[in-house]
């Protein structure tokens, strides 16, 4: 691990702030959420995958779970058309096991749930961390599969003006604009994505077609205080209206908004320590518009992280963590308005010594409802020589019972937090400049998961994923090539039975061909067959999906990309219903001209 030739805080700013130029694509990727620390790709001891601007403009993805889906042990599941109930399931966890931020800020509702991927637009994200496996020692609750951390877009040096326009089968419409700034002491930016689809049937069974509305807004205002302090406000919404059918194939739409605030002050006193102090509100709402039932989490939480060199070999980071949540819900006539205080500290150290990287790293956590949980990992990595590193790594996770678990419907408020071990080994080797390798070999065992038995929901069941997973990338000259690929084997340890929507083996490949005035591409996914769920025999099929893009320089910052879906209009399902199999998108053709100043 390199020292601090200059602060921490300067380099955290550059990495959150700044857009990645195309002469820096040459380099290693530089992330901020394995450790909490700047650190390259290569110096995380975690595996970790970056999703870079390029490859979100080229997808034209709806959502982030469209991104997501095109690397290996990611299974989606959605259900039926844009804008519906969208789950991810990492390495085998379950779908409420995988922690979102938004800039650094938990996103995930506290009410039954993942985040809303569905409702975030790629086009506010300049980049998507990553993180596989237990986090829960830095971040807490939800962390047993990994962490997504999504940074959005901020300012470059000078103003920059963007718009785009996109069109496409079942009459998508997108139409996003922004206007930022960027100073020596201060930046600032607002952008605007507006989509609108008429979509297609959720079901097979159905004709009607589902549409799906959201607005997404993403504005920043950042000053520099002196020379070593920043201060800086960011806002990020999504506002919309989602149709769907419900679980007999009855039509339905609701009203959606979430939304993330923060306020972030960064300090670095001298050379050896950095300080941060976040204070951010989360929203998570959703309103049926066929009834009075809703769902919503207001959250307040302040963290405040120290980094400091004790000496060239040891980088510790100590902080607290306040959160202050209050959820409410009313479904089928019946609610509750619960409080959910929770309390924390962490401590890491990162240790380097030579070819020995090791990093320790402790929580300790105070929730009022479960009362207190200790989780923490132990990663350690050699360099056996300028090509290859070997990695190890143990780690424990939990997810506390959220407000649904534990005072809806068969509620249990002496509910205890699932928790998780996770022990894994790897390697990492560069045969040259073009090729490198990943192979990684983990075992998660998963306790006193919550289901519901005898009428209400208990501390009953237990999972174990054991898998391997292998990376090849390759890039030279006009070519870039990634391969990913993972067998696992996702058990229900009471039954033996294949957890549910978890493909045992799956494999995705992205191959993309540049020249200086265009680029063409294609992304492939093929996944094994899934159980669909606990309740039914339904088994999800195996299938095969292959994409294909293009981008066209027309001018300076003018560019036309193109994008056909489901090439060979596979038909397939991620999830299923009692009324039947959820419809996924057929083939289809997408255009986007997009245009950027100061390029």
């Amino acid at each position: 691990m390199n020292t601090f030739k200059k602060s921490l805080l300067t380099s955290l700013v550059m990495a959150i702030v700044s857009p990645i130029s195309a002469a820096d694509k040459t380099l290693e990727p530089v992330i901020v959420t394995a450790s909490r620390t700047v650190q390259t790709v290569d110096d995380a001891l975690a595996p970790v995958i970056v999703i870079d601007r390029d490859e979100i403009e080229r997808s034209q993805a709806i959502d982030v779970a469209d991104l997501l889906r095109f690397h290996a042990g990611l299974d989606i599941g959605r259900n039926g058309n844009p804008g519906s109930t969208t789950s991810l399931f990492i390495r085998g966890t379950e779908s409420n096991h995988t922690l979102v931020m938004i800039d650094g800020v938990k996103i995930n509702p506290g009410t039954i749930g993942g985040a809303a991927l569905q409702n975030i637009d790629p086009d506010i994200i300049e980049r998507i961390e990553i993180v596989k496996g237990p986090r829960s020692a830095l971040y807490g609750s939800e962390a047993i599969g990994g962490v997504i951390n999504i940074i959005t877009r901020r300012a470059a040096k000078g103003t920059t003006l963007s718009t785009q326009v996109g069109f496409g089968a079942d009459q998508t419409h997108r139409f996003g604009a922004g206007l930022s700034h960027g100073a020596d002491k201060w930046r600032t930016g607002f952008q605007i994505n507006v989509e609108q689809i008429d979509g297609f049937p959720s079901l097979v069974t159905s004709s009607t077609d589902r549409g799906f509305e959201n607005i997404s807004i993403n504005a920043f205002a950042g000053i520099k205080i002196g020379s070593n302090s920043d201060l800086e406000l960011s806002h990020w919404q999504a506002d919309g209206n989602s149709e769907y059918l419900g679980f007999f194939g009855g039509l339905l739409d609701q009203d959606f908004r979430n939304s993330a605030t923060t306020l972030t002050f960064k300090t670095s006193p001298n050379d050896q320590w950095s300080s941060t102090l976040k204070l951010s509100r989360i929203e998570d709402e959703i309103r049926q518009s066929q009834a009075a039932d809703f769902v919503r989490t207001r959250r307040n939480v302040l963290d405040w992280q120290n980094d400091i060199e004790i000496n060239q070999h040891h980088l510790v980071s100590a902080g607290i963590a306040l959160s202050r949540e209050d959820t409410d819900s009313l479904s089928f006539g019946s609610g509750f308005d619960i409080d959910t205080d929770t309390d924390a500290v962490f401590l890491q150290d990162n240790i380097s010594y030579g070819d020995h990287q090791l990093l320790l790293a402790v929580r300790h956590t105070d929730h009022n409802t479960f009362g207190t949980y200790n989780t923490w990992n132990v990663e350690y990595g050699y360099q056996v020589n300028s090509k290859m590193r070997l990695l190890a790594g143990v780690g424990t996770a939990f997810r506390a019972p959220d407000s649904t678990d534990r005072f809806g419907f068969g509620g249990n408020p002496n509910l205890d937090p699932e928790e998780s071990k996770n022990v894994e080994l790897g390697l990492r080797y560069k045969a040259n400049a073009h090729h490198r390798y990943s192979l990684s070999l983990f075992n998660n065992d998963i306790d006193n998961l919550i289901e519901f038995s005898g009428g209400t929901n208990n501390n009953i069941g237990k999972a174990r994923i054991q898998g391997i997973e292998a990376a090849w990338e390759y890039n030279k000259d006009a070519w870039d090539v990634r391969v990913e690929a993972i067998i696992q084997d996702p058990e229900n340890r009471d039954n033996g039975d294949q957890l549910a929507r978890r493909a045992k083996r799956s494999l995705t490949a992205a191959v993309g061909y540049t020249r200086s005035k265009y680029r063409v591409g294609m992304d492939l996914l093929t996944t094994s067959s899934r159980d669909n769920s606990a309740f039914d025999n339904t088994t999800l099929d195996s299938y095969t999906l292959v994409n294909l893009t293009g981008t066209y320089n027309v001018s300076k910052g003018l560019k036309l990309n193109a994008k056909v879906e489901n090439l060979f209009d596979k038909e397939y399902a991620l999830a299923a219903t009692g009324a039947g199999d959820y419809r996924v998108q057929d083939r289809a053709v997408f255009f986007e001209l997009r245009y950027t100043t100061n390029q």
